[in-house]
């Protein structure tokens, strides 16, 4: 039974205005108490307190993010192992994950409030950065994690291993290690395969490779997949998402394993995810 709602929006306060307050009046009708992140509360300035993200999954039955796919891996990743079901509405682009349309909002949230829906669990990454016996993290991400080179125009060297066992030695301007989920993000666009979320796999995509050769790999989801820098000249960088990240150091090693997290999405009742694949691909367009 959902209760209590909580808000999260892409802080555009021209388009947040005109939707958050007649939703916040249609779950008020229905008796549905409504909390909303800072960013919402600072955009529709009303009298309801805003508090912060992370302290939402604590508190609400279901997680509204109204936005793009950027504003919902941000919300994803504040749950921090909160199964809270989240309800992604399109107010972005593309938008894989946020696949309802402004359109379907109130049908969906219909549906959600009365129990009627259905959700899609989706793997997680964490990824652990290691050096000299310390270690930092782990770094939660629902997309991918990536290591890249800095500003300069210069090709990486670095060795990647798929449970301790040495995969080879890479020329190229980095490696993106995606879920299922973010198979359609970064590693699509860098060559990589889509995988069906429902599977359990690691797809590692090198960005730019010098050898033709070095191809994506899919590697079961069990893998720990690990990046040593140790024959890097310059410091590299790690980000989750595409949004949060840290500089790495040579000699440092990156270990990405599939985290005991889950992210509960909710999903329309009557569309499939080969029909979203051929919206946002537009697949069979000429």
């Amino acid at each position: 039974m959902i209760r209590t709602v909580g808000i999260v929006c892409k802080p555009i306060q021209e388009v947040v205005c005109g939707v958050v307050p007649p939703l916040l009046a249609w779950l008020s009708d229905r008796r549905i108490h409504t909390l909303i992140d800072k960013e919402t509360q600072a955009c529709i300035n009303s009298g309801i307190e805003g508090i912060p993200r992370e302290s939402l999954a604590e508190k609400v039955d279901l997680l509204l993010v109204l936005g793009g796919d950027g504003t919902l891996l941000s919300a994803a990743r504040a749950l921090r192992g909160h199964s809270i079901p989240i309800l992604g509405v399109n107010l972005g682009g593309l938008g894989f994950l946020t696949s309802v349309t402004l359109g379907e909002l109130y049908p969906v949230l219909e549906q959600a409030v009365a129990g009627n829906y259905r959700t899609s669990d989706r793997m997680m990454l964490q990824a652990t950065v290691t050096h000299d016996g310390h270690a930092s993290g782990p770094h939660l991400a629902l997309n991918d994690a990536v290591v890249n080179k800095s500003a300069m125009a210069r090709m990486l060297d670095f060795d990647v291993y798929v449970d301790k066992s040495h995969v080879g030695r890479y020329r190229a301007d980095g490696l993106i290690v995606a879920t299922p989920t973010g198979s359609t993000a970064y590693s699509l666009a860098a060559g990589g395969p889509i995988a069906h979320p429902d599977l359990d796999v690691l797809v590692v995509t090198p960005i730019c490779p010098h050898m033709l050769t070095n191809r994506p790999l899919v590697v079961p989801g069990s893998s720990e997949v690990g990046v040593d820098f140790s024959a890097a000249d310059e410091p590299v960088y790690l980000t989750l998402d595409g949004q949060t990240g840290t500089q790495i150091g040579l000699n440092h090693r990156v270990a990405i394993t599939k985290s005991e997290n889950k992210v509960k999405l909710v999903r329309p009742t009557d569309k499939t995810y080969f029909e979203i694949l051929r919206s946002k691909l537009r697949w069979g367009e000429r």
